[in-house]
């Protein structure tokens, strides 16, 4: 019987065609940084095994938080990416990288992710259609990226699953530096792609993008429409970097639960990062989005926030954080509550080894609405008080 070769079974046979037939022509360089915005104070280990060009690096990230309320909106939406649970310990992720991304000639990349955050990071066909990555996935496994990778430098190609371009919070714990994801990080952008990405370096300073994908978080297409990315990084120097990331195309107004309701989504992501000593980063962070059709009213939703960042490294081992942002969704359409949401988050880490970082940290949410449930799952408050500590182990 005939069945359509659908576009995302295309991509992924590609990409494990370069997995396990392509061998690369020149030496492999780190795995790519489109998946961050901030850095990690520690370099990312050695890879702990390589076979055929391919090396294995990943972490181990465990934590535990406590949460003032339930961990969720009046309107049943979670209030907090990961650690939605009013006081829990959470196995987060064991994360496997196998990447070999050269400069000149083939490769790929398949990145794994085991524990409870794979859940909510899940794109739309991975899991059931009747359930949401936030609202009852169990499966504990996500393969967050695979896609088949080809340099002809400055130009490289990849094509498959892959992670999003825009913000400055990053799924993988190791290249953020707090525990607990920002309100921008949640429920502003999107987390993964699948698609076409292509990237050109026009000079040292300058480096651009473009590709067409799925949608959000959509391995299935959900509505057979496609979107457009774009976007650059701009560093003049090593003081000062600029990037941007544009999103456009037909998105269907919900897939958890299932919506007939069709309409263009747009998203600008912007990120600014000052590095004004050694020991000092500052990091800046906006976005806006719209959603056709997405108001009470059926009208066009609007969504925007805007997050800073200051890090300081007080030497080898010990580093502090501070985040603070703003998000405005006025029609509800990212939380389920048309609210003005507030959050400051403050960082302690302590570094005892390269392999190691352990951070402890507080957190306070503040809405202009009742928009937090009390640990009761029924009494709504206007906000929220948190504990974090969480462990990481490189390798």
């Amino acid at each position: 019987m005939y069945r359509k070769i659908s576009f995302q079974s295309t991509l992924l046979i590609a990409a494990m065609a370069a997995l396990n037939g392509q061998a690369a022509h020149a030496q492999t360089p780190p795995p790519p940084a489109a998946d961050a915005a901030q850095t990690p104070a520690e370099p990312a280990a050695a890879p702990i095994f390589s076979i055929g060009g391919f090396d294995l690096t990943g972490h181990i990230d465990v934590g535990y938080a406590r949460l003032s309320g339930s961990g969720k909106f009046v309107s049943g939406v979670n209030n907090r990416v990961f650690d939605f649970k009013h006081d829990s310990a959470y196995f987060h992720a064991l994360d496997l990288t196998f990447t070999n991304t050269p400069d000149s000639g083939f490769g790929g990349l398949l990145d794994v992710t085991l524990g409870k955050d794979a859940d909510t990071i899940a794109a739309y066909g991975t899991i059931s259609k009747s359930k949401g990555p936030a609202n009852g996935a169990n499966h504990y496994a996500d393969v967050t990226q695979l896609y088949a990778h080809f340099g002809a430098a400055p130009f490289s190609i990849i094509a498959g699953k892959f992670v999003t371009n825009a913000g400055a919070e990053v799924i993988k714990s190791d290249g953020d530096v707090n525990y607990l994801r920002s309100i921008l990080f949640g429920y502003a952008i999107p987390f993964t792609h699948t698609g076409i990405r292509a990237t050109y370096k026009v000079s040292d300073a300058l480096t651009v993008l473009g590709g067409v994908n799925q949608g959000w978080d959509a391995f299935e297409d959900p509505n057979h429409d496609k979107t457009i990315e774009l976007g650059g990084t701009f560093a003049p120097s090593k003081m000062v970097s600029l990037a941007a990331s544009y999103y456009g195309g037909k998105e269907r107004v919900s897939n958890y639960p299932k919506s007939d309701a069709n309409g263009m989504r747009n998203l600008l992501d912007l990120v600014a990062t000052f590095n004004a000593t050694e020991q000092l980063a500052l990091i800046l962070n906006y976005d806006v989005g719209t959603q056709e059709r997405g108001a009470p009213d059926g009208g066009k939703a609007r969504w925007q926030g805007i997050a800073g960042y200051a890090n300081y490294q007080l030497n080898d081992q010990w580093r502090v954080s501070l985040r603070g942002e703003y998000f405005d969704d006025r029609d509800g359409y990212r939380t389920g509550v048309a609210q003005k949401w507030k959050e400051a988050t403050l960082t302690l880490a302590y570094l005892p080894a390269k392999e190691w970082e352990i951070r402890a940290e507080v957190r306070a949410d503040k809405s202009d609405q009742s928009a937090f449930l009390k640990p009761d799952g029924v009494t709504p408050t206007s906000s929220q008080r948190s504990f974090g500590l969480e462990a990481l182990y490189k390798f």
